[in-house]
């Protein structure tokens, strides 16, 4: 099993909750003060929104979740295969979750999460996105525009 996985970055997490809330039909499956999370089935997506003080406001980044290692290494083998670049998360504590995780960047510097939970967290912790490498990105033929 595949979901995707978006995390945004909210200043008003209350305007946030009330505006997703509607958008879904349902409140939060976790909802914590700095912290709200939709794991939907229709469409399959784990929706995440976190009030962080150093965060840029907006989409923060996507990703797949998976339900077993297994299916985290065969991604991760996937991208690894087409010469990627991945960053190992394993053991990570991060979003009220404990996960094992792997990172990488997309050609336009998007940054990707795949990641298998396991358990629930007591604190927020932290995550290490700022560590995740480059892929180079390709050279066009045409000039820009």
């Amino acid at each position: 099993m595949k979901r995707i996985h978006i995390h945004i970055s909210a200043e008003d997490l209350a305007a946030t909750k009330r505006f997703y809330s509607a958008l879904f039909g349902q409140a939060p499956t976790v909802d914590k003060p700095d912290y709200l999370k939709w794991m939907l089935e229709g469409p399959r997506i784990n929706l995440a929104v976190s009030q962080r003080e150093c965060a840029t406001r907006g989409v923060d980044h996507v990703g797949i979740q998976v339900d077993s290692d297994d299916a985290l290494e065969a991604v991760n083998a996937a991208l690894v295969e087409a010469e990627q670049s991945t960053l190992a998360e394993p053991e990570a504590q991060c979003c009220y979750a404990n996960s094992n995780k792997h990172w990488a960047r997309d050609p336009q510097g998007v940054i990707w999460e795949m990641f298998h939970t396991m358990d629930a967290a007591p604190t927020y912790g932290h995550d290490l996105r700022d560590e995740i490498p480059h892929t180079p990105r390709p050279k066009s033929a045409r000039g820009c525009c």
